[in-house]
């Protein structure tokens, strides 16, 4: 396989290697090129079909990939970046040479990105209608409400179908959860605060396995971090790259809250309210993620079963019957039973009120019917 590639920077300096997200170029990488090529001899290349890189219909993996990646650099030690696939590349490279890498920048990207029905519909509705088909998808899962990144998704009109629904399939096979421990690299983990297809749950996942890895969280940015808070994200990758501590973008608290409220709510009804996020609701959705789901829910004095029991009673008090739907479904995930609900309803009936019960058992037989219906 033989990917398309160039090399800007000084002759003699380093070697750093860049790789795009699927469905891009490597002209993705743009906003960090002229810090980076100030320092570094920079090495970008373009996916099969993508940019000036020949198709490739079929039959490929990641590790595919990370090899036709290996053979464009001569025997030496380079730092690797990459975003996306382009990021699940450079964490094939750096775990199947471990010797050759330097420094290394995961950027939005996961160690599995998800089961893989979802990426074979992907790539069977590619073969079918075009690539075009996905700009609607895409446009609400690389950037937030309200970005204009037009000049990224023109360079889907480029991209080859086949090609493109290939890297699909080699993504729905692509897991390298067990051998995050094998990479040696320093390591920076990006992640995007509002990224739904790259969530901060997998980007946790990659930052607490990888040896000594670190975790910047970018606020107010979705998958293509680098494209949307280039500044953050350029000063991030050089502070890492340089050996210096990197920007103030560093959020765990955020993340942590939002690998609590994945885990609570669930991954789907999360991504719902990441996907419905606005400039206006931005801020809130941020301030819950850290405060309520960081600094009360991950409290070590109380167990999720017992907050879940607290919540459900503090709701049916204050007749917020919407939320409650909402933690019915989360007091399940954190292990109560149907009947531990019940009798938590029942005693609200006498600290809350027989009419606010009443409510609060009709909205919890609904949604417990709900959830039957859902095959849970």
């Amino acid at each position: 396989m033989k990917l398309h590639h160039r090399v800007d920077g000084p002759s003699d300096a380093p070697l750093l290697v860049l790789g795009p997200s699927l469905g891009t170029t490597m002209e993705i990488w743009q906003p960090q090129l002229p810090a980076l090529t100030d320092s570094w001899r920079v090495l970008r290349y373009d996916l099969p079909g993508h940019g000036g890189s020949p198709a490739a219909a079929a039959g490929f993996t990641v590790d595919d990939l990370a090899q036709a990646v290996l053979d464009l650099v001569e025997p030496e030690r380079f730092a690797l970046a990459g975003i996306s696939l382009g990021g699940a590349i450079a964490t094939t490279i750096a775990a199947r040479a471990p010797h050759r890498v330097r420094k290394l920048v995961l950027c939005c990207t996961s160690a599995r990105f998800g089961e893989p029905g979802p990426w074979l519909g992907r790539a069977a509705l590619v073969r079918g209608k075009g690539v075009a088909a996905l700009v609607p998808t895409l446009k609400a899962r690389w950037f937030t409400p309200g970005f204009d990144g037009q000049w990224v998704f023109d360079q889907l009109a480029g991209v080859d179908a086949k090609s493109y629904a290939a890297c699909c399939e080699a993504v729905a096979a692509f897991d390298l959860t067990r051998r995050l421990g094998e990479i040696t690299a320093s390591t920076l983990v990006i992640a995007g605060a509002q990224d739904p297809a790259t969530p901060l749950d997998q980007a946790l996942t990659l930052a607490e396995n990888i040896p000594g890895a670190s975790l910047t969280v970018v606020p107010h940015a979705s998958h293509l971090a680098n494209v949307e808070r280039p500044e953050a994200v350029t000063a991030a990758v050089v502070g890492h790259l340089s050996g210096e501590r990197s920007s103030p973008a560093v959020d765990d608290d955020l993340a942590a809250g939002m690998r609590t409220r994945r885990e609570v709510l669930g991954d789907a009804h999360v991504d719902r309210a990441v996907a419905a996020t606005t400039d206006f609701t931005q801020d809130f959705q941020e301030l819950i993620t850290r405060y309520a789901w960081n600094e009360i829910w991950n409290r070590p004095g109380l167990d999720r079963r017992t907050r879940s029991c607290v919540t459900l009673t503090a709701l049916v008090a204050r007749g917020h019957l919407d939320e409650l739907a909402m933690h019915v479904r989360a007091a399940l995930r954190n292990g109560l039973t149907r009947d531990e609900i019940k009798e938590v309803l029942l005693q609200t009936a006498v600290y809350c009120g027989v009419p606010a019960a009443n409510a609060a058992f009709a909205v919890a037989r609904r949604t417990l019917a709900e959830i039957d219906a859902e095959g849970r």
